[in-house]
């Protein structure tokens, strides 16, 4: 299990370093709908196919973000945490995700070991870590405090749109790391004012 101070710790990407594997995502319009009561099948429909391509090697599989969250609007992209042994060990699983129709996009061996692969059909974002992994208990605790407290909900209801509103005024629009960057300071006071109600943070 991770220590509080690893739960409670904000994370900003190192100077210079590039995540993208391949070419880095071009800008696009930022898309954030009403929620869909078919996320949750989505979410069965994805959890079946990594199940299928990786067998044992699935360790956890959780639905997290906006689109696991019951009346949260968002970016109709389903979010999956997915824990492995060694997300390092990318010959592991990689392969056979790949197989299975996944594209890996993102090597992040700075924050946790992290690896994204997208899938589109439905779109997907299959997030990589390993085993304790303080991302992971995080994503779990700020889904269940929206789910616990409609104002928290409410506020980043409207963060999420406005963040939308102000990347798409831009020529061109922009990426997903832009949309969360205008969501941050938001999003980081209410991870901050959950820890302090469950004591992991003075």
């Amino acid at each position: 299990m991770p220590s509080d101070e690893e739960i409670t710790r904000h994370h900003d990407a190192p100077p210079g370093r590039s995540p993208w594997v391949g070419e880095p995502a071009p800008p696009y319009e930022i898309e954030v709908v009403d929620y869909d009561a078919g996320w949750p099948a989505d979410f069965a429909s994805v959890a079946a196919r990594i199940e299928a391509a990786l067998a044992d090697v699935v360790l956890e599989l959780n639905h997290v973000g906006s689109t696991s969250v019951p009346g949260l609007p968002a970016k109709p992209v389903i979010d999956v945490d997915l824990v492995v042994a060694d997300p390092g060990d990318e010959a592991s699983y990689i392969p056979a995700l790949e197989a299975a129709g996944f594209v890996h996009t993102v090597r992040e061996p700075w924050w946790h070991g992290h690896r994204m692969l997208k899938h589109a059909d439905p779109m997907t974002h299959l997030h990589v870590f390993g085993p304790d992994c303080p991302e992971i208990v995080r994503h779990q605790l700020f889904r269940q405090w929206l789910l616990d407290h409609p104002d928290d909900l409410a506020l980043y209801a409207d963060t999420k749109r406005g963040a939308a509103a102000v990347v798409n005024a831009r020529a061109g629009g922009g990426t997903v790391m832009d949309y969360n960057a205008v969501k941050e300071p938001v999003v980081r006071a209410i991870y901050d004012r959950m820890f302090r109600a469950h004591g992991l943070l003075a």
